[in-house]
């Protein structure tokens, strides 16, 4: 087992420990539940309204999905977050692609949030892919945040955006150590994280109606879009 597992691994029978919290994977059952668990968690988050519960939908409908890494973390018999795992891929200059992993979106109710949830399903989902064999994920998040989990830019390993770019939020870990040794090049995700707004405003009609506003937590978010490195 490697250090990485062991670590994940202490670190998750401590929280849930404390919080009694459930993991188990998502089972079709639980797919409008969690929706509306991850529209309530990211609602005027980043933009006002989300369309993260849309991305949680047409992902499940993608062969990018990976159903084996989807859980949820369940708190007295009640589903209160969730973290969905999608098939990426790294396109190396030479152009041979490498298979990697991606996270998102992780949704924790909001009177629930920092209490530890998602640091539990984050754990829990790094763990389980690195037993399955998976090497590599790459995500974007705030690196002050996914640093915990061993998270380090991109850059280190000169992997780009899709579009060649380096960008402050775009981070790796390697859940085999050398895993990227010789390997450069641009970073490509499911086409599913990009939503259409008509589908998504079509889509949104199917939940309760909710007021869409500015939050400060906004201009955070769209400060860290705009943070490219050299």
């Amino acid at each position: 087992m490697s250090t990485k597992v062991l670590l994940c691994q202490k670190i998750i029978e401590k929280e849930k420990a404390f919080m009694n919290i459930e993991i188990r994977r998502e089972e079709e059952k639980d797919y409008r539940q969690v929706e509306e668990l991850t529209r309530e968690a990211f609602w005027n988050l980043y933009v006002p309204g989300c369309s993260e519960h849309l991305i949680v939908h047409r992902l499940r409908q993608s062969d990018d999905f990976v159903p084996e890494l989807t859980f949820v973390a369940v708190l007295d018999g009640r589903i209160v977050g969730n973290i969905v795992f999608s098939r990426s891929k790294i396109v190396a200059d030479s152009g041979i692609e490498h298979p990697t992993l991606t996270f998102g979106p992780v949704s924790v109710l909001p009177e629930l949030q920092h209490q530890g949830i998602g640091t539990i399903l984050i754990n829990h989902g790094v763990k389980s892919a690195a037993e399955m064999g998976h090497k590599t994920i790459v995500i974007f998040g705030y690196p002050e945040y996914y640093a915990r989990f061993g998270f380090r830019l991109a850059k280190d390993f000169q992997i780009g955006t899709s579009e060649g770019k380096y960008h402050a939020a775009h981070q790796v870990l390697e859940l085999t150590p050398g895993s990227l040794d010789g390997i450069s090049g641009r970073y490509f995700e499911s086409a599913h994280f990009n939503t259409d707004p008509a589908e998504l405003e079509i889509f949104d009609r199917t939940f309760p109606t909710k007021e869409k506003a500015e939050a400060e937590s906004q201009k955070k978010f769209a400060e860290m879009l705009d943070s490219f490195l050299p």
